[in-house]
């Protein structure tokens, strides 16, 4: 940033998000680093106002799981959405460093098969009692569950048979 005397509104961090489902991806200017520890360096270094590309990995489920979910590798079911996506991303690369967030939007829920919509600049308000990730869980479960992986167990034993 010094080099190109460059302010924290032309920087973009890509970056993973626990609090999305897999696979959806959100941009934002601006916000909190949420543990997350690139965030928390990014934010020492040029402050906060800088636009984000939150590509969602989903929760664990379980706090003391969530550092090797994050520092984990992806399961071999988790190319389903995550290649596409990443192909989308930079296929498209141009309209991020753009700016054109609605256009890039379309074109990455276009790219795996998703219904995203433009973001709003109005943030929704979350049903009362409901954690922001609750809410994440409750809106959506994928369209085909991974049958291996870290991500594969959670998915079973948040939405499989339960023994009785």
């Amino acid at each position: 940033m010094r080099f190109y005397k460059l302010g924290p509104g032309a920087i973009i961090a890509l970056h993973d998000e626990l609090d999305l489902l897999p696979g959806k991806v959100r941009i934002k200017v601006g916000g909190g680093h949420g543990g997350h520890n690139g965030l928390k360096s990014l934010d020492a270094h040029c402050g906060k106002d800088y636009r984000r590309l939150r590509l969602g990995i989903g929760h664990p489920g379980d706090k003391d799981r969530v550092h090797s979910h994050v520092l984990g590798d992806f399961a071999k079911a988790d190319r389903i959405w995550l290649e596409p996506l990443l192909d989308a991303i930079s296929d498209n690369v141009e309209l991020l460093v753009k700016g054109d967030d609605s256009k890039l939007m379309n074109k990455l829920a276009l790219a795996t098969g998703g219904k995203e919509e433009a973001p709003s600049p109005v943030k929704a308000a979350k049903p009362a009692g409901q954690s922001h990730i609750r809410q994440a869980r409750n809106t959506a479960q994928p369209k085909k569950l991974p049958e291996t992986g870290p991500m594969a167990e959670m998915l079973k034993r948040m939405f499989g048979k339960k023994d009785d």
